[in-house]
Parts: structure tokens; sequence; C-alpha cells
């Protein structure tokens, strides 16, 4: 048994399962090439291709801070997100944690989770600063409103299957600057302002604050905040293999326009040390670590 289902039942749920994804798929995709031939739809995708050119000039390529800032951000994405689980689902915590200077005793899966979202943001305020000061910002700034229908027309071309052009190393296309906009401006700042207002440093006794700001609203919003990280996170893995692998993997990780294995061995790298870290993060291993500035009891 493994949780409520025998092996054999989870596994008959997963074909049945993925089987049901590949129906939609089809349907999607059959669906999408439709329109495609509605009349004006032709057009409309010959006027707007998926992509404009930016009304501010940009250096081509990845700075090596953006490749690192890259690698950073999935790192403690991929740890916050499970350190995050954990807090919502653990019944018993297995440690917990009390700060020395005083403060509110939480548990360690908590206390990880409080530690990855400060360097996260850490992280993130870095990548904004450089990505203004660089003056790359208008790669994923819209800089014309023509970004709306080019986006849909992106989002029709990737429905079909028919990739619409890919020249992520001098421009992103319009659907993609529109998602990692949101990703960096909307997104980001609410997983922060959420995560802040369950975290044991809101203020308790701020009565007037926590009424206008109630911490079942915060509740509300973050959590699928994470469902549409791993959304994109899941897409945006989906589509670097599927448009190019060696290419894409190379402009994130090696800084490079070619083709080559280069990229792939960082990301590979990049890859094992995340799930090591996945795999590490337990009480056993935590503890050490959290007892530098706190005192870690089994209650």
């Amino acid at each position: 048994m493994i949780g409520t289902r025998t092996l054999a039942q989870w596994v008959r749920l997963g074909v049945l399962g993925l089987l049901g994804v590949v129906a939609a798929a089809g349907i999607i995709v059959l669906a999408a090439r439709g329109v495609t031939t509605l009349p004006g739809v032709p057009d409309f995708l010959e006027r707007y291709p998926g992509e404009y050119a930016p009304a501010v000039a940009v250096d081509p390529g990845f700075p090596a801070w953006a490749r690192w800032n890259h690698f950073f951000n999935f790192f403690l994405m991929a740890l916050i997100i499970r350190s995050g689980l954990l807090v919502r689902h653990q019944q018993r915590p297995p440690a917990f944690y009390t700060p020395k200077r005083g403060g509110q005793k939480v548990s360690i899966y908590l206390w990880l989770h409080t530690g990855l979202d400060v360097l996260w943001l850490v992280n993130g305020a870095v990548f904004v600063v450089l990505l203004f000061v660089s003056g790359h910002w208008a790669r994923i700034v819209p800089t014309s409103w023509e970004v709306f229908p080019n986006a849909a027309s992106a989002l029709l071309q990737y429905l079909t299957l028919e990739w619409p052009a890919e020249h992520g190393w001098v421009n992103y296309n319009a659907l993609q600057q529109l998602m990692y906009f949101t990703v960096v401006f909307v997104a980001a700042p609410l997983a922060a302002i959420t995560g802040v207002r369950m975290s044991s440093w809101w203020p308790e006794k701020a009565e007037r604050l926590n009424r206008i700001y109630p911490a079942p609203l915060a509740r509300a919003i973050h959590f699928p905040t994470m469902l549409f990280f791993v959304m994109f996170i899941v897409i945006h893995v989906f589509l670097v293999f599927s448009t190019g692998a060696l290419r894409n993997l190379n402009h994130m990780f090696a800084g490079s326009d070619e083709v080559s294995w280069a990229g792939f061995w960082w990301f590979a790298g990049g890859l094992v040390a995340t799930v090591l870290a996945w795999i590490a993060a337990r009480p056993l291993l935590l503890a050490p670590i959290a007892g530098v500035t706190g005192r870690v009891s089994a209650r």
C-alpha cells in the first residue's frame, strides 16, 4: 500500500492520467490548427509573426551575472517548493527551531522555507538591479503595444506545434516576454508579500493591520502563486528541450550561441547539485546549520 491505494492502482491511475494528457494535447493541437485555417487568421499571423523589435537596443547574449542568477533562482526555487509543501502537509514537525535572540518557535521546515525565501529575494533583487543597470530590462519589459497581438500569434503557433521563430540570443518572442515579465514583476512580489504575512516575522499584535490584510487571504494567494511557478517551470523546461535543446542550454549555461554540449553538461551539473540539496534537506542535516543561529529541539 502507498497511501490509500496499492502500487498497481497507482500505476493504473498514472497510465490513465498520461493517456488523458496525450488525448487532451492532441485535441488542442488539432483545434489550434483548425483555427489557423479560418478567414483572416493567416493574415494575422503574417502581420504579427510572434515577436517585435524592442524600442531600446539590447546587447545580444546573456552576461555571466544573468546565467549565475538563473541557476541560483532555479536551485532555490526547487528547495522552496519542497520545503513549502512539507510545511503545508506536515502533521507533526520532526524538529523545532527557536531563535537565540528570542522569537517564535517554528518547525524546522518553516525555518528552512523562510531562510530559502530570504536568499531567493536577495538573488531576485540583485537580478532586477543588474537588469536595469545593464539595459537588459528591454528583454523582458514590453516596450510596445504590439506585444499583445504578437503574444497571441506566438501562443497559437505553439499550440499547433509549429514553433514561432526563436531568436532568444537576441530577442525573446512576445509571449516569452510577457511570461518573464509576469514571473519577475508580478508573481515574485506576490509570493514575497503573501509569504511575509504568513511568516513568524509578521507582528501578531498589529490588530488593525491584521484586519486589513488577514492571514487567510495571504494563504489563498500564496499557494496558487506556487502552482503558477511550478506550471511555468514545467512549460519552460519543455520548450527549452523541444525548440533546440543544445543551443538553448548553451545560451543560459555556457554563454554561447553555438550548438555544442557545453551548456548541457553545465545544466546537468546544476541539476545534480539541486537534486542532492533536495535529498539533503532533512532534519538530521538541517539541525547543525539551524543551531548556529538558534536552538533546535524535538518539541
